[in-house]
C-alpha cells in the first residue's frame, strides 16, 4: 500500500491562522440528502448517519473504511515538522487572547466530520445518528454510547450544550455574531441526546452542519480551570480527540501524543487514520533556520513553501544519498488566496483608485520569472482554479443577482471583465505601462507629484504605505514592489517585525499592508460573513482588511441562501466578481502541487485523495525503514 515517488509553493513566511477544523466544517454547511436514511414514522423524522449538500454521500452506513486510507497501516512512530514563525503562549485557539500553538484544536471533535474525497459530505463522528424533520427546523443528535473525553469521563449532551453556549456567548467575536444567525437555541433531551433548533430566517443549506461542526469541550475541565473562556491558557481544555498534550515548551516545541484509550479507534471512519504515536512541531525564528534544522534531522517532514529553496536548496548529502525523499504531489484543493491585504480602515485606502494603483505596481510576471523560477501561476480569483471563479463579463445568472444591487456595487462590475491586474513585463521589475496607468489613477484621486518626486494630497501629506513582514525570505519579494511604488512617488517602506509583533499589530488593525490568506470552499456558506461581512468587521480575525460593504453583504446572503448547485455557482461567481472589483488585496500566486521532502520512513496510500495531502491524518511510519535509518545512525 505504501507509495514513494522519487522526482525532483511560495507561501509567505508569515503565520497563517490555524482555523479549527471543527469550526471550519461547521461553517461550510450541508443540505440533508443522506444514504441509509430511514423514516422514523412515529415522529415523522429522517434518521441518517450522513448528509451531503447537493447529492448522496459516498459512503453507506455499513462502510468499512474510507477509500483513500490504508486500513492496515501500522501505528507508531512520530510525525515531526517545523513552524518557522516564532513562538506560542497558549493552547486555546478559540480566543483572541494569546498566540495559540499549531494544531491546538487537535484535542477536540465535533458531532460531524468530513472526508478528503468528497465535497459537502459530513458523517457522524461523536453522534451515532442524527434526526430531523423534512423542514429542517431542528436536528437531534444522539451521542454514541462509547464516546468519552481523554480523561475517561463520558461525553454527555450537557457538554455539547455547554460548548455551544460558551462559543455563542464568549467565543471569537465574528463567530458570536454569525452563530445566532443560524442556530436559535439548543436543548438537552437526555444524557445522550441534544436538539438544536434553527433560526427560521436562516437558509436551509448549512443548518445541520453549523450545529454538527461545533467543537465539544468538557464542561468540567473548563470549570475546574477557574479561567474565563477568553483567557489564554497552556493547560488545554479537555476534549475527546485521539491526541492529548505531551509537551508544550513555548519558543521551542509542542508535542501531541496518542491517547491510548481513545474511544474512536475502531470506528470505520477512523480506520487507517491517526497512525502516529506522537506529533511534534519544532518552532524556529525564521524559515532559513527551519530548513537547516530539517537537513540536520531535527524534524523529519517538510512541506516546502519557498520556490527558491525548492529549486536550489535541495542539494545536500542526505538527499543525494536517498535518506531524504523529495517529491511533488498534486494538490486538488482551492488555493489559499494568499495576498497583500490593505487595511481599509485607513483613510488613504478609501479611494479604490488608490488601491488599484498600488495593485498595478506589483509585477507578478517579473517576480515569477526572476525570483520563483517560473514555478507559479497568478492567483486572481478568490476561487482560483475552480469553476466558481468569475470570468469575463457577468453571465445572465449573475446579472439576475447583481442588477438589484446596482446602486451598491462598483460600476465596473457591469462594464468590465472580472478584475485582474493586466500582465506585466517579465523582463524588468518596473513595468512602465503599469506605472503610467497607476500614476494616472493616483492623479485622478487627488495625489499629485511634487518637485521632490513624492505624491501629496491637497493637504500636502505624502502617500505613506508600510509593508509589515516577519520573514527574511519574503524581503526579496516585497523590496522590488516597494521600489516600484517609490518610483511613482509613493512613500513606501518595508518594516520587519517579529512574528509576535506582526500578529499583535494585525489584531490591533495597526498596519497598512500585510500578507494574509483567504481560504475559500467549494460550497461556501455562513463562514463568508466572517471573512467579508460587515457584522463584526472591526473585530474579526478573518476580515483582516476590515471590509464593510452593503453590496458584498447582500451577495454573501445570496450564496448562503443557495439551495442547489445551479443557484450556488452564479452566486459565488457574482460575489467573486464584486470582491475583486473592490481591489482590497493584491493577489500573489499559487502552485497546484504540494512540495514535500521527508526522511525515508514515511509512507502514504497509493492514491491520495484530491482535497488533502493528509500527512497528519493518514500517512504512517514504516517500521522497517525507520529501523534501517536508526541502524545507519541517521535517527
Amino acid at each position: 500500500m505504501g507509495a514513494r515517488r522519487d522526482k525532483g509553493r511560495e507561501v509567505a513566511m508569515h503565520e497563517r491562522r490555524m482555523v479549527p477544523k471543527s469550526l471550519a466544517t461547521g461553517l461550510m454547511g450541508a443540505v440533508i440528502i443522506g444514504m441509509g436514511v430511514t423514516q422514523a414514522l412515529a415522529q415523522d423524522l429522517i434518521e441518517t448517519h450522513a448528509i451531503s449538500t447537493f447529492g448522496t454521500p459516498k459512503y453507506a452506513a455499513d462502510f468499512e473504511h474510507l477509500d483513500y486510507v490504508n486500513p492496515d497501516a501500522p501505528q507508531g512512530g512520530e510525525m515531526s515538522f517545523s513552524w518557522p514563525s516564532g513562538t506560542f503562549d497558549s493552547l486555546h485557539p478559540y480566543t483572541r487572547v494569546g498566540n495559540s500553538a499549531v494544531l491546538s484544536s487537535i484535542f477536540f471533535e465535533s458531532m460531524l466530520t468530513g472526508t478528503a474525497d468528497e465535497i459537502g459530505a459530513s458523517y457522524c463522528l461523536l453522534c451515532a445518528t442524527m434526526r430531523f424533520p423534512e423542514s429542517r427546523d431542528y436536528v437531534i443528535f444522539t451521542l454514541r454510547p462509547e464516546v468519552q473525553f481523554s480523561d475517561g469521563t463520558p461525553v454527555t449532551a450537557d457538554d455539547v450544550l455547554f460548548s455551544y453556549e460558551i462559543l455563542r456567548d464568549e467565543g471569537l467575536p465574528s463567530f458570536r455574531a454569525s452563530l445566532p444567525m443560524t442556530i436559535e437555541s439548543a436543548e438537552v433531551l437526555g444524557p445522550r441526546e441534544i436538539k438544536f433548533t434553527f433560526n427560521p430566517e436562516s437558509p436551509l443549506r448549512g443548518r445541520i452542519e453549523a450545529a454538527g461542526g461545533l467543537p465539544v469541550f468538557s464542561r468540567a475541565s473548563h470549570e475546574a480551570s477557574g479561567l474565563a473562556f477568553e483567557d489564554s491558557r497552556l493547560t488545554p481544555l479537555i476534549g475527546s480527540g485521539p491526541y492529548v498534550l505531551g509537551e508544550a515548551n513555548p519558543g521551542q516545541r509542542v508535542v501531541y501524543v496518542r491517547n491510548r484509550d481513545y474511544w474512536g479507534n475502531d470506528l470505520p471512519i477512523n480506520r487507517g487514520r491517526n497512525n502516529f504515536d506522537s506529533i511534534r512541531i519544532e518552532y524556529y525564528g525564521d524559515a532559513i533556520a527551519a530548513f537547516e534544522g530539517f537537513k540536520a534531522g531535527n524534524y523529519l517532514f517538510r512541506q516546502e513553501s519557498s520556490s527558491q529553496t525548492w529549486a536550489t536548496g535541495y542539494d545536500f548529502p542526505r538527499l543525494n544519498d536517498g535518506i531524504i525523499i523529495r517529491e511533488e504531489l498534486h494538490d486538488g484543493s482551492i488555493t489559499s488566496g494568499q495576498s497583500f491585504a490593505m487595511n481599509l480602515r485607513r483613510e488613504k485606502f478609501a479611494d479604490p483608485r488608490v488601491r488599484e494603483a498600488i495593485a498595478l505596481m506589483f509585477n507578478f510576471e517579473w517576480t515569477n520569472q526572476t525570483l520563483f523560477y517560473g514555478l507559479y501561476a497568478p492567483n486572481t480569483s478568490f476561487w482560483e482554479n475552480t469553476y466558481l471563479a468569475a470570468h469575463g463579463l457577468p453571465s445572465e445568472a449573475e446579472l439576475a443577482l447583481l442588477d438589484p444591487l446596482r446602486d451598491q456595487l462598483p460600476a465596473r462590475v457591469f462594464t468590465e471583465d472580472a478584475f485582474a491586474t493586466p500582465p506585466s513585463d517579465p523582463d524588468r521589475s518596473l513595468d512602465r505601462r503599469a506605472a503610467r496607468r497607476a500614476s494616472a489613477l493616483l492623479e485622478e484621486a487627488g495625489w499629485v507629484v511634487g518637485d521632490d518626486g513624492m505624491l501629496r494630497d491637497a493637504n500636502g501629506a505624502t502617500l505613506d504605505v508600510e509593508f509589515l513582514n516577519a520573514s527574511p525570505l519574503f524581503d526579496r519579494i516585497i523590496n522590488p514592489y516597494v521600489e516600484n511604488l517609490q518610483a511613482i512617488g509613493v512613500n513606501a517602506i518595508l518594516t520587519r517585525v517579529d512574528p509576535a509583533q506582526l500578529q499583535q499589530r494585525q489584531r490591533d488593525a495597526d498596519f497598512d499592508i500585510i500578507t494574509d490568506h483567504f481560504p475559500m470552499g467549494f460550497e461556501p456558506g455562513s463562514g463568508l460573513r466572517q471573512y467579508f461581512g460587515s457584522l463584526g468587521a472591526d473585530e474579526s480575525l478573518f476580515n483582516v482588511m476590515g471590509l464593510a460593504d452593503e453590496g458584498v453583504d447582500a451577495l454573501i446572503e445570496k450564496v448562503v441562501d443557495a439551495e442547489t448547485q445551479e443557484e450556488l455557482t452564479p452566486a459565488v461567481q457574482a460575489l467573486d466578481r464584486v470582491l475583486r472589483a473592490h481591489v482590497f488585496r493584491v493577489p500573489q500566486w499559487y502552485n497546484p502541487n504540494h512540495w514535500v521532502a521527508y526522511y525515508d520512513i514515511y509512507r502514504y496510500p497509493d492514491t491520495l485523495p484530491p482535497y488533502d495531502l493528509g500527512f497528519l491524518d493518514f500517512w504512517w511510519v514504516d517500521p522497517a525503514a525507520e529501523a534501517a535509518l536508526k541502524e545507519q545512525g541517521v535517527l
